[in-house]
């Protein structure tokens, strides 16, 4: 059984698929095994993504969180259509961005260096979770994120994602959210601008939205000119983890980046 999350609009699985509470924790599942992978080219992500809900679905492994960024790649969703890539295929492949269809929700969406992603392996039946609850969960953490940076952003109705002033005249996009569940855990995630090129965003109408503004921590913060840094991803890498497992209830292991190097998940640096 399947269910996906766009980047514009919500879908949950049909009938049955996951637990009917409400609650953002469960009895079962409490452990988050949490990863730094650093940069990773999609493809490589993405298959990783699929072996590890395999062996969640098969009991072997508790649920994960993968935390890393991509090399500039545009994804596009099922409900993708050509129009959202705004340019041409000669410019993309001048700049080096490949252009993949893949199988969650929503539309096109960029990733790049200087954007950290973070794909939740989480089997909602252990957790009793429905998906909206977890969606909050993960808007929630990107929200914390970016106050541990001091830039205020909060989530938007309507639209998925993490947003810096999202009842202003012009609302800007600053994280974008697109699940998909198969089998009852899920894949695909969040991706938070911490300090991308943010021109490349003008490639496409992001998540299908034509004229959305893109923003950035960097950019929100006045740091802008330091440019796209990884260990700026592993610092926000850390505080997403924290944030998202408190929210969601769960005991984190596993290893974390820090300015110091890793840190073990649960503790504070």
């Amino acid at each position: 059984m399947r269910a996906e999350m766009g980047m514009t609009a919500l879908a949950g699985p049909g009938a049955g698929a996951v637990g009917e509470t409400e609650a953002t924790t469960g009895g079962l599942a409490a452990e988050l095994h949490t990863k730094w992978l650093g940069r990773v080219d999609y493809r490589d992500a993405w298959q990783l993504q699929h072996d590890l809900v395999d062996e969640r679905v098969a009991g072997r492994i508790p649920d994960q969180l993968l935390l890393l960024e991509h090399p500039a790649i545009l994804t596009l969703g099922r409900h993708a259509e050509g129009s959202h890539v705004l340019a041409t295929a000669a410019e993309l492949a001048a700049r080096g961005i490949e252009v993949i269809r893949v199988e969650r929700g929503g539309e096109v969406t960029y990733h790049g260096p200087g954007q950290l992603v973070a794909y939740p392996i989480i089997d909602v039946h252990a957790r009793g979770l429905l998906i909206k609850p977890l969606v909050r969960a993960l808007e929630a953490a990107m929200v914390e994120t970016c106050a541990a940076f001091g830039v205020e952003a909060a989530r938007r109705d309507g639209h998925p994602g993490c947003w810096c002033d999202p009842d202003g005249r012009e609302p800007r996009k600053i994280g974008a959210l697109g699940l998909r569940v198969e089998r009852g855990v899920t894949y695909h995630g969040i991706a938070l601008n911490v300090a991308p090129d943010l021109e490349d965003f003008s490639l496409i109408d992001a998540c299908g939205m034509p004229g959305v503004v893109s923003t950035s921590i960097a950019s929100e913060a006045g740091w802008r000119d330091r440019g796209a840094s990884i260990d700026e991803v592993a610092h926000a890498a850390t505080a997403f983890a924290r944030a998202f497992g408190r929210v969601l209830g769960a005991n984190l292991t596993g290893a974390l980046p820090s300015r110091a190097g890793l840190s073990a998940a649960g503790s504070e640096s």
